[in-house]
Parts: C-alpha cells; sequence; structure tokens
C-alpha cells in the first residue's frame, strides 16, 4: 500500500463531505440530524482512518469493525449504546451516499451494512468490557 497523503486525503475527504451534505439535505431530514451525521463521519474519515489505519474513504470499509469495536469506545469520552448506533447509521448512510454517487461499489457498500448489522452486539459487548475495566486492548 502506497503511504497516505494526509493533505490530499483531507481535500478529497472534504469533497466527499460536502457531497454527503447535498446527499443528507435532498433526504429532508433536520438540519440538526444532518450536523450530527456530518460530525460522525467526519470523526471516521478525518480522525480515525488516515492517522490510525492509514488509509482513504474507499479502503476504510474495511475498518469500521475496528472503528466501532474498539477505537470509537476508547478515545471518544461520549461513547455509548446510542453513540455507537448513531455513529453506525452515519457510516451506512454516507457509504450509501458514495455508492449511488459511484465512489464505491455495491461489494464495499454491502460490506458496510453487513459488518454493522452483524456485530453490533460485539460493539455493545466491548463497550461493556472497556466500561467494566476489563482490560481487553492492553497489549
Amino acid at each position: 500500500m502506497e503511504e497516505l497523503n494526509i493533505e490530499e486525503n483531507e481535500l478529497r475527504n472534504k469533497k466527499f463531505i460536502k457531497e454527503f451534505n447535498c446527499w443528507l439535505k435532498k433526504q429532508n431530514l433536520a438540519a440538526k440530524t444532518i450536523r450530527k451525521h456530518l460530525s460522525n463521519v467526519n470523526l471516521f474519515l478525518n480522525d480515525y482512518l488516515p492517522y490510525y489505519e492509514g488509509e482513504t474513504m474507499e479502503e476504510g470499509v474495511s475498518s469500521v469493525y475496528t472503528f466501532l469495536s474498539d477505537w470509537f469506545i476508547r478515545k471518544c469520552l461520549w461513547s455509548s449504546k446510542t453513540s455507537i448506533k448513531e455513529t453506525a447509521a452515519s457510516i451506512k448512510k454516507f457509504y450509501k451516499c458514495m455508492n449511488e454517487l459511484g465512489y464505491i461499489d455495491n461489494e464495499k457498500y454491502d460490506f458496510v451494512n453487513f459488518t454493522i448489522k452483524e456485530n453490533m452486539d460485539d460493539f455493545f459487548a466491548s463497550l461493556e468490557e472497556y466500561e467494566n475495566g476489563e482490560d481487553i486492548w492492553d497489549f
């Protein structure tokens, strides 16, 4: 894998987030809901993927599980079952938009949906273990 150029990636992500914003507006969602989706996706695209995985948006479909089951829980003080569900919903909507706009293929979009649907209980279990002080992340 070629080393990720952070500045180029941030510019690409701005474009994707702008297009996602337009797509969400066409869904007739409330402004507050749109802001929440944009914030959640920005966290995934610009804070997690480039610095922890070294991945672009397209490559990031393979990192959704690790993001929601590990990084989000440990790094975001507001993590809860509700915030995990909301963030997962934002990621699903974002990748649906990216699929509809032709940035990712159906296989990648289906993979994101499958990962979230099939692993939500794992995400919640990881949260509970972390909240209970179980050191499952000690290396």
